[in-house]
């Protein structure tokens, strides 16, 4: 039987968030908002306990004074000052390093003396304070000193390759069980796409055509504006593929290509996903290079402002071979979608910030009518928006009004705003009460997170045999180079013109 809000908000009464890393951007920008609008819903109790730790000489009326402005700041809900001092009053600040024995032993005595049941870690740091800080907890009892339940939440990246990945997992496994640990992605909080289930499942009109019989191809579009600003030094190592490509196009991928679950829910859905991470085809280096395609920006405009190329950036190598846009096509070799490619792109510099998946469908077998048409071959696609305006758009043809015999392109259009009559809430809002509430459908589970890895690891082995001195160049401001074009028409297909 499962509970309801009010018995699940029971039982989180004496709970206590631990944020590593609190005096981050993360903190500030996304992790207070989101908490402060899950109080104002009244889906998290009262006597929330919140304990920053890091670095910095800060007291815990400084860490108070810095979260109130963050929602004030950051939140897009009105401030309510009783609200605040309400949801900020037990609030405590740990000034320690990650390595640093006096910190965890300070997270214990505040457990025990505010007779804390439940604590959720959160690693709001760079992954490479991740080692230390999960081998501390360990070491120092923090996993089990609370009376009833212990999670902890760790941002991606995940690892930064396959035996990076495979090792954090034996480590964080030393400390915590599966049912413990929630790996984040926060794109699978976003509204739309929690949507592509129901959209596919809830409704009769649209699983019978979500397979290769009627599907052409899929694009999958993550689309950024801004450059690299201050993280060069972590953009060189890391590139759109592992910043984007291994874990969020990944994972809308498997959620676009999965089969139905037996139930909705954590292990269900996440069996799933997995089935289509296997089924992806294994690329040889030489496929790799004929079956990817990658690019750096350099200068242009973007919304009006001339920006510089990425070799420019300050903390980029000026012999730099890092992509800034990596498109690929990928089969899923299962039953449903043999021979459908998904064509994935994500770029940096582009104009305009989007996320969507496009299924594009085949072109009717007899064009019966021999009229002008503006609509194309395959007018059928359909469009799920997932930033920033979420939402779902059915592209068909139809015939415009008068005398003349002309077929034009129309939409039918679903907006999660206009019906709704309120904003898709952030994604950060849903991923933190689920880890909460115990509800882990929305993170990633281990063999995922493997199985991610090992297909993107094929990848990096046919980029270094490869051995490119340069890549092309795009202008800022633009949908990628001539080549990012090419390399989806050689097999007779188009990019989406997302401004369409």
């Amino acid at each position: 039987m499962k509970m309801n809000n009010v018995d699940k908000i029971s039982k989180l009464q004496q709970t206590a968030i631990v944020i590593f890393g609190v005096t981050g951007d993360l903190t500030k920008r996304k992790l207070i908002p989101a908490i402060y609008e899950l109080y104002l819903a009244g889906r998290i109790p009262k006597e929330l306990y919140l304990i920053g730790f890091a670095r910095r000489s800060w007291t815990d009326d400084h860490l108070r004074e810095v979260f109130i402005d963050a929602v004030k700041t950051y939140s897009d809900k009105d401030y309510q000052e009783t609200a605040v001092n309400e949801l900020f009053k037990n609030t405590t600040y740990i000034e320690s390093t990650f390595e640093k024995q006096a910190g965890y032993d300070q997270i214990n005595k505040l457990i025990n003396e505010k007779k804390i049941k439940n604590v959720l870690f959160y690693l709001a740091t760079p992954p490479d304070s991740y080692d230390d800080i999960i081998q501390s907890l360990g070491n120092h009892n923090n996993n089990h000193v609370a009376p009833g339940w212990t999670r902890i939440v760790i941002e991606k990246p995940y690892g930064s390759d396959l035996e990076s990945a495979k090792k954090l997992e034996s480590l964080v496994h030393t400390v915590f069980e599966e049912n413990q640990i929630y790996r984040i992605d926060h794109y699978l909080g976003k509204e739309t796409v929690q949507n592509i289930l129901v959209l596919r499942f809830a409704n009769g009109i649209f699983e019978p055509l979500w397979n290769r019989r009627y599907v052409d191809h899929v694009q999958i579009t993550v689309a950024e504006t801004v450059g690299v600003g201050t993280r060069a030094g972590y953009y060189e190592s890391a590139g759109v593929i592992r910043d984007m490509f291994q874990n969020h196009l990944m994972q809308l991928l498997a959620l676009t290509a999965m089969e139905a679950p037996v139930a909705f829910s954590a292990d269900c859905v996440r069996d799933e996903k997995v089935k289509v991470l296997r089924a992806l085809k294994p690329y040889s280096p030489e496929e790799v290079l004929e079956n990817t395609f990658r690019a750096q920006y350099g200068s242009g405009y973007v919304n009006h402002e001339r920006v510089k190329a990425y070799k420019d950036e300050d903390g980029v190598d000026p012999l730099s071979v890092t992509e800034t846009f990596l498109a690929a096509k990928l089969y899923v070799e299962n039953w449903r979608w043999s021979g459908v490619p998904f064509y994935l792109r994500s770029g940096k510099r582009l104009p305009k910030r989007m996320t969507e998946i496009a299924i594009h469908y085949k072109q009717v077998p007899l064009p019966l009518f021999n009229w002008q048409n503006t609509a194309g071959d395959a007018p059928n696609v359909l469009v799920l928006r997932l930033q920033p305006d979420e939402g779902i758009t059915l592209t068909f043809g139809a015939k415009m009004p008068g005398p003349v015999n002309q077929i034009a392109p129309v939409k039918m259009d679903f907006d999660y705003e206009t019906s709704f009559h309120s904003k898709a809430p952030e994604a950060y809002v849903r991923l933190i009460q689920d880890a909460l509430y115990g509800d882990a459908t929305l993170f990633t589970r281990s063999d995922e997170v493997i199985a991610q890895w090992a297909f993107t690891d094929r990848i990096f082995k046919g980029w270094e045999i490869s051995k490119r001195k340069y890549l092309p160049v795009y202008e800022a401001g633009t949908w990628g180079p001539l080549g990012a074009d090419q390399f989806i028409q050689g097999n007779n297909r188009w990019w989406r013109n997302p401004e369409n």
